[in-house]
């Protein structure tokens, strides 16, 4: 899974694309409208995963992750670094929305940051619609082909609605339409998550940070979450190690960092859930969609245990917890289930396949 960060200059976006990702990229290297982009990966924290390392003991842990692309900040009007492949092919967007006063004292309007950075996309959706549509009117003139007519009618049917301003996530889409303009990576039609990037005096607020900045229509869109980080804080408590972190994090009254609350919020808005594989050699979280079969699940583990898939042991979490990772344990209380290929795996569970791949 892929995020791509955006947003406008100085909002805080590559501070916090070093925060999730661990990098140490200059905040100051990108030229406003610029094609350029860092790329790294950020590593979603789950208790779970670190509780069944100290059970297994396993030679490796290895945490579900994202790839991060930070793109070079936009300003009003330059939309150029969006089309950078690498940041379209993403799967939700992480938008930075500056909500500390800049360096004169002049608050930050974070609600009109949201509805401009949203325009831009929309407009970069509408001008890769209206070069489409030009290039298809010709084509369709020489010769008629199906598949591209077909194209054509679902690209004039979202031109009107891209020009209301309506983003292609609020537009609702049959399957086969979906899959015709799937090539396009249409960025109004992503997920978002807007991340507000709080000052530390308005850290208080965090709780009802959306009723806090007038933002409850916007975080009622589809596709559409609000998040808040301090990215500033944030830079000072990454520093500091275990028990100080603790007591700094207690000082602003709060439970964790807020970075780790972004890895998850950006989980939530992709719909995804992990499941577990353990052992010795190896303690893993896999990330896959809500509702996903099981040999659909074992071919992200490898596409020859989801072809040769035969059966699954699945246990839940707790339960293996409980038994303290005893599968002899869970098999005595009959919590350990055998499932076939049209199981939907649960967030949690524990997940062994049973294959044969013929030569």
């Amino acid at each position: 899974m892929k995020i791509g960060i955006v947003g406008f200059p100085k909002s805080g976006k590559t501070t916090l694309f070093n925060l999730l990702t661990g990098s140490t990229a200059a905040t100051s290297k990108f030229e406003t409208g610029r094609a350029e982009l860092h790329t790294g990966v950020a590593r979603v924290p789950d208790e779970r995963v670190t509780r069944l390392s100290a059970i297994f003991k396993p030679k490796k842990t290895t945490f579900a992750s994202f790839e991060v692309v930070d793109l070079a900040g936009i300003a009003k009007g330059e939309r150029r670094g969006l089309d950078t492949k690498e940041f379209r092919d993403a799967d939700a967007l992480l938008h930075v929305v500056r909500a500390f006063p800049d360096p004169s004292g002049i608050p930050a309007e974070p609600k009109r940051a949201i509805v401009d950075l949203e325009t831009e996309l929309i407009l970069a959706d509408l001008e890769v619609i209206e070069r489409r549509l030009t290039k298809l009117d010709g084509s369709l003139k020489r010769k008629r082909v199906e598949s591209e007519a077909k194209e054509h009618a679902v690209l004039l049917r979202l031109k009107p609605l891209i020009e209301a301003e309506t983003p292609l996530r609020a537009v609702a889409l049959g399957d086969e339409d979906a899959k015709l303009i799937r090539g396009f990576t249409f960025l109004s039609q992503k997920p978002i998550l807007h991340c507000l990037n709080l000052a530390e005096s308005d850290i208080p607020k965090s709780d009802q940070v959306v009723s806090a900045f007038g933002l409850e229509e916007i975080a009622a869109q589809p596709g559409t979450g609000i998040g808040w980080v301090s990215a500033l804080i944030e830079g000072e408590v990454a520093q500091l190690d275990g028990t100080a972190q603790e007591a700094f994090l207690a000082d602003l009254g709060l439970r964790e960092p807020a970075i780790v609350r972004v890895l998850k919020d950006c989980y939530a808005l992709l719909g995804l859930i992990s499941f577990f594989t353990v052992g010795e050699d190896e303690v893993r979280a896999w990330s896959i969609p809500r509702g996903t079969r099981a040999q659909d699940a074992a071919g992200v583990i490898h596409t020859d245990i989801g072809r040769g898939f035969i059966r699954a042991e699945v246990v839940g979490y707790d339960d293996l917890i409980a038994a303290n990772g005893s599968m002899a344990e869970v098999k005595q209380k009959a919590q350990l289930r055998i499932e076939g290929k049209e199981y939907e795996l649960n967030d949690g569970e524990i997940f062994h396949v049973r294959f044969s791949v013929s030569k």
